[in-house]
Protein backbone atom coordinates (compact mmCIF):
# COMPACT_ATOMS: atom_id res chain seq x y z
CA UNK A 1 0.00 0.00 0.00
CA UNK A 2 1.35 3.42 -0.95
CA UNK A 3 2.38 5.72 1.87
CA UNK A 4 -0.23 8.32 2.78
CA UNK A 5 2.02 11.30 3.34
CA UNK A 6 -0.78 13.52 4.62
CA UNK A 7 -1.56 11.04 7.40
CA UNK A 8 2.11 10.40 8.10
CA UNK A 9 2.71 14.14 8.44
CA UNK A 10 -0.03 14.56 11.05
CA UNK A 11 2.90 14.49 13.49
CA UNK A 12 5.95 16.64 12.68
CA UNK A 13 8.66 14.49 11.12
CA UNK A 14 12.41 15.00 11.25
CA UNK A 15 14.22 14.25 8.00
CA UNK A 16 17.95 14.00 7.39
CA UNK A 17 20.73 16.44 6.58
CA UNK A 18 23.28 16.96 3.82
CA UNK A 19 24.68 14.13 1.75
CA UNK A 20 27.17 15.80 -0.59
CA UNK A 21 29.23 17.50 2.08
CA UNK A 22 29.12 14.36 4.23
CA UNK A 23 30.40 12.22 1.36
CA UNK A 24 33.15 14.73 0.69
CA UNK A 25 34.20 14.44 4.33
CA UNK A 26 34.62 10.71 3.67
CA UNK A 27 36.83 11.27 0.64
CA UNK A 28 34.57 11.99 -2.33
CA UNK A 29 36.62 14.35 -4.52
CA UNK A 30 35.05 17.71 -5.44
CA UNK A 31 33.43 17.43 -8.85
CA UNK A 32 33.23 13.63 -8.74
CA UNK A 33 29.93 11.84 -9.32
CA UNK A 34 28.46 10.93 -5.91
CA UNK A 35 26.04 8.40 -7.40
CA UNK A 36 28.89 6.23 -8.71
CA UNK A 37 29.84 5.63 -5.08
CA UNK A 38 26.60 3.64 -4.75
CA UNK A 39 28.41 0.83 -6.58
CA UNK A 40 32.08 1.80 -6.09
CA UNK A 41 32.05 2.68 -2.37
CA UNK A 42 28.69 1.62 -0.93
CA UNK A 43 30.09 1.31 2.60
CA UNK A 44 30.81 5.06 2.70
CA UNK A 45 27.35 5.89 1.40
CA UNK A 46 25.73 3.61 3.97
CA UNK A 47 27.79 5.29 6.68
CA UNK A 48 26.14 8.62 5.80
CA UNK A 49 22.67 7.09 5.75
CA UNK A 50 23.21 5.24 9.02
CA UNK A 51 24.49 8.42 10.66
CA UNK A 52 21.13 10.07 10.07
CA UNK A 53 19.19 7.04 11.28
CA UNK A 54 21.21 7.10 14.50
CA UNK A 55 20.68 10.87 14.83
CA UNK A 56 16.92 10.40 15.04
CA UNK A 57 15.63 11.00 11.53
CA UNK A 58 12.14 9.72 10.77
CA UNK A 59 12.93 9.92 7.05
CA UNK A 60 16.27 9.54 5.28
CA UNK A 61 16.98 10.24 1.65
CA UNK A 62 19.25 8.48 -0.85
CA UNK A 63 22.49 9.20 -2.68
CA UNK A 64 20.63 9.66 -5.96
CA UNK A 65 20.24 13.44 -6.29
CA UNK A 66 22.15 13.66 -9.58
CA UNK A 67 21.12 10.24 -10.81
CA UNK A 68 19.14 11.28 -13.88
CA UNK A 69 20.45 10.57 -17.38
CA UNK A 70 21.22 14.22 -18.15
CA UNK A 71 23.47 14.81 -15.14
CA UNK A 72 25.07 11.38 -15.42
CA UNK A 73 25.95 12.09 -19.05
CA UNK A 74 28.54 14.54 -17.76
CA UNK A 75 30.26 11.60 -16.05
CA UNK A 76 29.96 9.15 -18.95
CA UNK A 77 27.18 7.24 -17.19
CA UNK A 78 23.95 8.37 -18.88
CA UNK A 79 22.81 4.79 -19.37
CA UNK A 80 23.20 3.88 -15.70
CA UNK A 81 20.41 6.02 -14.20
CA UNK A 82 18.17 3.12 -13.17
CA UNK A 83 21.09 1.06 -11.87
CA UNK A 84 22.56 3.83 -9.73
CA UNK A 85 19.17 4.92 -8.40
CA UNK A 86 18.28 1.37 -7.42
CA UNK A 87 21.65 0.94 -5.72
CA UNK A 88 21.22 4.19 -3.79
CA UNK A 89 17.79 3.20 -2.52
CA UNK A 90 19.06 -0.25 -1.52
CA UNK A 91 21.83 1.34 0.57
CA UNK A 92 19.43 3.59 2.47
CA UNK A 93 17.06 0.68 2.99
CA UNK A 94 19.90 -1.31 4.56
CA UNK A 95 20.74 1.60 6.84
CA UNK A 96 17.10 1.85 7.94
CA UNK A 97 16.58 -1.90 8.38
CA UNK A 98 15.05 -2.86 11.71
CA UNK A 99 13.74 0.65 12.38
CA UNK A 100 10.64 2.68 11.55
CA UNK A 101 12.69 5.08 9.41
CA UNK A 102 11.30 5.66 5.93
CA UNK A 103 13.36 6.05 2.76
CA UNK A 104 12.52 8.78 0.25
CA UNK A 105 14.46 8.77 -3.02
CA UNK A 106 16.15 12.10 -3.76
CA UNK A 107 15.91 13.33 -7.37
CA UNK A 108 17.44 16.66 -8.39
CA UNK A 109 17.20 18.75 -11.55
CA UNK A 110 18.61 17.88 -14.96
CA UNK A 111 20.66 21.03 -15.40
CA UNK A 112 18.54 21.93 -18.43
CA UNK A 113 16.31 25.01 -18.55
CA UNK A 114 12.88 24.28 -19.96
CA UNK A 115 12.52 27.89 -21.07
CA UNK A 116 15.46 27.49 -23.49
CA UNK A 117 13.75 24.62 -25.28
CA UNK A 118 16.93 22.67 -26.04
CA UNK A 119 15.44 19.48 -24.57
CA UNK A 120 11.92 18.24 -25.32
CA UNK A 121 9.65 18.37 -22.26
CA UNK A 122 8.72 14.72 -22.68
CA UNK A 123 12.41 13.77 -22.50
CA UNK A 124 12.76 15.54 -19.18
CA UNK A 125 9.66 13.85 -17.78
CA UNK A 126 10.91 10.49 -19.03
CA UNK A 127 14.23 10.92 -17.23
CA UNK A 128 12.42 11.29 -13.91
CA UNK A 129 10.02 8.45 -14.70
CA UNK A 130 13.05 6.19 -15.23
CA UNK A 131 14.56 7.03 -11.85
CA UNK A 132 11.26 6.94 -9.97
CA UNK A 133 10.45 3.49 -11.37
CA UNK A 134 13.84 2.19 -10.25
CA UNK A 135 13.31 3.70 -6.79
CA UNK A 136 9.88 2.10 -6.50
CA UNK A 137 11.18 -1.29 -7.60
CA UNK A 138 13.85 -1.14 -4.89
CA UNK A 139 11.32 -0.33 -2.15
CA UNK A 140 11.51 3.44 -1.66
CA UNK A 141 8.58 4.86 0.28
CA UNK A 142 8.36 8.11 -1.70
CA UNK A 143 10.29 10.43 -4.02
CA UNK A 144 11.58 13.91 -3.17
CA UNK A 145 12.19 16.32 -6.04
CA UNK A 146 14.61 18.82 -4.52
CA UNK A 147 16.76 21.87 -5.28
CA UNK A 148 14.81 22.85 -8.39
CA UNK A 149 15.12 26.46 -9.53
CA UNK A 150 12.59 26.43 -12.38
CA UNK A 151 8.96 25.60 -11.68
CA UNK A 152 8.44 24.49 -15.28
CA UNK A 153 11.09 21.77 -14.88
CA UNK A 154 9.72 20.77 -11.48
CA UNK A 155 6.27 20.27 -13.00
CA UNK A 156 7.74 17.98 -15.68
CA UNK A 157 9.69 16.11 -13.02
CA UNK A 158 6.53 15.71 -10.96
CA UNK A 159 4.67 14.29 -13.94
CA UNK A 160 7.46 11.84 -14.65
CA UNK A 161 8.07 10.82 -11.06
CA UNK A 162 4.41 10.19 -10.32
CA UNK A 163 4.40 7.60 -13.12
CA UNK A 164 6.50 5.41 -10.85
CA UNK A 165 3.54 5.01 -8.51
CA UNK A 166 5.13 6.54 -5.39
CA UNK A 167 4.00 9.70 -3.59
CA UNK A 168 6.11 12.68 -4.62
CA UNK A 169 7.32 15.69 -2.63
CA UNK A 170 7.99 18.69 -4.89
CA UNK A 171 10.50 21.34 -3.76
CA UNK A 172 11.97 24.57 -5.09
CA UNK A 173 14.90 26.57 -3.77
CA UNK A 174 13.88 30.06 -2.67
CA UNK A 175 16.79 32.48 -2.28
CA UNK A 176 16.14 35.27 -4.80
CA UNK A 177 14.13 38.46 -5.01
CA UNK A 178 14.00 41.38 -2.56
CA UNK A 179 12.82 39.14 0.29
CA UNK A 180 14.68 36.03 -0.88
CA UNK A 181 11.34 34.28 -1.29
CA UNK A 182 11.48 33.57 -5.02
CA UNK A 183 13.30 30.92 -7.00
CA UNK A 184 16.18 31.84 -9.29
CA UNK A 185 13.66 31.99 -12.14
CA UNK A 186 11.25 34.18 -10.16
CA UNK A 187 8.77 31.49 -9.11
CA UNK A 188 7.03 32.18 -5.79
CA UNK A 189 5.88 29.81 -3.02
CA UNK A 190 2.20 30.29 -3.82
CA UNK A 191 2.88 29.28 -7.43
CA UNK A 192 4.60 26.12 -6.20
CA UNK A 193 1.63 25.36 -3.95
CA UNK A 194 -0.79 25.66 -6.86
CA UNK A 195 1.44 23.58 -9.15
CA UNK A 196 1.69 20.93 -6.46
CA UNK A 197 -2.07 20.63 -6.19
CA UNK A 198 -2.44 20.65 -9.97
CA UNK A 199 0.20 17.96 -10.43
CA UNK A 200 -1.06 15.85 -7.50
CA UNK A 201 2.07 16.14 -5.40
CA UNK A 202 1.85 14.53 -1.96
CA UNK A 203 3.66 17.49 -0.37
CA UNK A 204 5.43 20.68 -1.40
CA UNK A 205 8.41 22.41 0.07
CA UNK A 206 11.71 24.23 -0.06
CA UNK A 207 15.30 23.18 0.37
CA UNK A 208 18.82 24.57 0.11
CA UNK A 209 18.68 28.41 0.00
CA UNK A 210 20.13 30.85 2.50
CA UNK A 211 19.20 29.38 5.88
CA UNK A 212 16.29 28.21 8.04
CA UNK A 213 15.22 31.69 9.18
CA UNK A 214 14.39 32.62 5.58
CA UNK A 215 12.17 29.58 5.20
CA UNK A 216 9.78 30.45 8.03
CA UNK A 217 7.84 32.87 5.79
CA UNK A 218 8.11 30.47 2.85
CA UNK A 219 6.65 27.63 4.94
CA UNK A 220 3.81 29.88 6.08
CA UNK A 221 2.93 30.79 2.50
CA UNK A 222 3.10 27.19 1.29
CA UNK A 223 0.90 25.98 4.14
CA UNK A 224 -1.69 28.68 3.59
CA UNK A 225 -1.79 28.41 -0.18
CA UNK A 226 -1.62 24.72 -0.83
CA UNK A 227 -3.35 22.61 1.77
CA UNK A 228 -0.53 20.08 1.30
CA UNK A 229 2.05 18.99 3.89
CA UNK A 230 5.11 21.26 3.85
CA UNK A 231 8.68 19.97 3.60
CA UNK A 232 11.58 22.24 4.66
CA UNK A 233 15.30 21.42 4.44
CA UNK A 234 17.41 24.57 4.69
CA UNK A 235 21.14 25.07 4.39
CA UNK A 236 23.22 25.76 7.49
CA UNK A 237 23.40 29.41 6.44
CA UNK A 238 25.11 30.93 3.42
CA UNK A 239 28.26 29.16 2.26
CA UNK A 240 31.57 30.85 3.00
CA UNK A 241 35.05 30.24 1.63
CA UNK A 242 37.51 29.23 4.32
CA UNK A 243 41.30 29.58 4.08
CA UNK A 244 42.55 27.10 1.52
CA UNK A 245 39.45 27.47 -0.63
CA UNK A 246 37.27 25.06 1.33
CA UNK A 247 33.52 25.83 1.41
CA UNK A 248 32.04 25.96 4.91
CA UNK A 249 28.62 26.74 6.34
CA UNK A 250 28.40 28.99 9.41
CA UNK A 251 25.46 27.62 11.40
CA UNK A 252 26.28 25.13 14.08
CA UNK A 253 23.76 22.52 15.24
CA UNK A 254 22.21 24.54 18.06
CA UNK A 255 21.81 27.75 16.04
CA UNK A 256 20.34 25.82 13.13
CA UNK A 257 17.93 23.87 15.33
CA UNK A 258 16.76 27.02 17.13
CA UNK A 259 14.64 27.82 14.06
CA UNK A 260 12.80 24.47 14.09
CA UNK A 261 9.94 25.53 16.42
CA UNK A 262 9.23 28.62 14.29
CA UNK A 263 9.14 26.45 11.17
CA UNK A 264 6.61 24.16 12.83
CA UNK A 265 4.48 27.14 13.87
CA UNK A 266 4.62 28.35 10.25
CA UNK A 267 3.22 25.02 9.05
CA UNK A 268 6.18 22.79 8.27
CA UNK A 269 5.41 19.10 8.68
CA UNK A 270 8.85 17.78 7.68
CA UNK A 271 12.04 19.49 8.94
CA UNK A 272 15.61 18.58 8.12
CA UNK A 273 18.75 20.13 6.72
CA UNK A 274 20.49 20.65 3.40
CA UNK A 275 24.04 21.78 2.56
CA UNK A 276 26.39 21.98 5.52
CA UNK A 277 24.17 20.09 7.95
CA UNK A 278 25.31 16.93 9.70
CA UNK A 279 23.90 14.25 11.98
CA UNK A 280 24.63 16.63 14.86
CA UNK A 281 22.35 19.23 13.27
CA UNK A 282 19.58 16.66 12.93
CA UNK A 283 20.09 15.47 16.50
CA UNK A 284 19.72 19.10 17.63
CA UNK A 285 16.54 19.54 15.57
CA UNK A 286 15.08 16.45 17.19
CA UNK A 287 15.95 17.80 20.64
CA UNK A 288 14.54 21.26 19.88
CA UNK A 289 11.24 19.79 18.77
CA UNK A 290 11.07 17.46 21.75
CA UNK A 291 11.60 20.41 24.06
CA UNK A 292 8.47 22.03 22.65
CA UNK A 293 6.43 18.84 23.01
CA UNK A 294 6.57 17.78 19.36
Amino acid sequence: MALDIASYAARVRVTDGAWGTQLQSLGLPPGACPELWNVENPAAVERVARGYVEAGSDVILTNTFGGNRFVLAGHGAAGRAAELTAAGVAISRRAAAGTDVLVFASLGPTGKLVMLGDVAPDEIAAAFAECAAAAADQGADAVVLETFNELAELELALRGARAGGLPVVACLTFASGPRRQASMMGDRPEQLAEAGKRGRAAAVGANCGVGPDNYVAVARTLAAAGGLPVWIKANAGLPQIAPGGRTVFPMGPEQFASHAPALVEAGAAFIGGCCGTTPDHIRAVRAALKATGR
